[in-house]
C-alpha cells in the first residue's frame, strides 16, 4: 500500500477536496474476515445513517465476547493514525441490487486503538468524498476499539445511472471525532476469487464503521 494525504474534511455529506492524483496500486485481497466481532468493541452509542435500494444493515455494536462498551476515561487506547492498519476490499454482486464494496480493517499493530465515524473514501480518480449513507445503522458517534488483530467493517454503496464511471482504485483515510482526515490509503478492490474487480457508479456512499459487517448476508 502507498498513502498520500486527503485533506481536512467536515462531517458534512459532501465534501470538495484540494485536487488529489491517485497513483492507482494493487492492495487489498479477498475477504477473509468471519462475520464477528473480529476484536472491536464499542466505547458508546451514536447516531447515523444504507442508502436507498440497499439491502437492510445489521445494527451496530457487534456481537461476541470481544465487543462492549468501554467504561469513559478508560486508558489504553488511542486513535488508530493508519500506520497500524491493513485493508482489504471485496466487491460485493456486481452489477446487482445491493451491490458494495466491503471495507475490512484489520490492527496491525502490537498495541488496541480505536476508529470512529466512517472511512473518508474516494473512488478511481474522484477528488470528491464520499457522503454519508443517509439510512445508516446507529453508532457513528461510538468509539470503535480494535485490538491487536482485531477488524472493523464499513461499506461503499454503489448506484448507477445513465452516466457511470468504472474504476477498480479508490483511496481511504481514517476520520477523528471532529471529522478531519488523516493520510489516505490506496487500495484496489477484488473479487470473491481474489481477481482485481472493476466497479461502476454514478452515485455511492459510505457507511460507519461496525464490529460486524454492515449487510447480513
Amino acid at each position: 500500500m502507498r498513502t498520500s494525504r486527503i485533506h481536512a474534511t467536515t462531517p458534512a455529506a459532501a465534501v470538495a477536496v484540494a485536487a488529489l492524483v491517485l497513483a492507482l496500486t494493487a492492495c487489498g485481497g479477498s475477504d477473509s474476515a468471519g462475520a464477528g466481532g473480529g476484536g472491536a468493541r464499542a466505547d458508546a452509542t451514536g447516531g447515523g445513517g444504507a442508502a436507498a435500494g440497499s439491502p437492510e444493515p445489521v445494527g451496530a455494536g457487534g456481537a461476541g465476547s470481544d465487543a462492549g462498551p468501554v467504561p469513559a476515561g478508560s486508558t489504553g487506547a488511542r486513535q488508530c493514525d493508519g500506520g497500524e492498519m491493513s485493508y482489504s476490499v471485496l466487491h460485493r454482486f456486481p452489477g446487482q441490487q445491493g451491490e458494495h464494496l466491503l471495507i475490512t480493517a484489520r490492527n496491525g499493530g502490537a498495541e488496541p486503538c480505536w476508529v470512529v465515524d466512517r472511512p473518508s473514501v474516494m473512488l478511481g480518480d474522484t477528488s470528491t468524498v464520499l457522503p454519508h449513507a443517509a439510512k445508516d445503522a446507529p453508532g457513528g458517534g461510538a468509539r470503535l476499539t480494535i485490538r491487536p488483530g482485531g477488524r472493523v467493517y464499513s461499506a461503499v454503496n454503489l448506484f448507477t445511472d445513465a452516466k457511470t464511471r468504472t474504476s477498480a482504485a479508490l483511496s481511504l483515510g481514517l476520520r477523528d471525532g471532529s471529522g478531519d482526515t488523516g493520510p489516505g490509503t490506496e487500495l484496489e478492490a477484488f473479487d470473491g476469487k481474489g481477481a482485481p474487480s472493476e466497479f461502476t457508479w454514478s452515485g455511492a456512499d459510505v457507511m460507519n464503521w461496525n464490529t460486524v459487517k454492515p449487510y447480513n448476508f
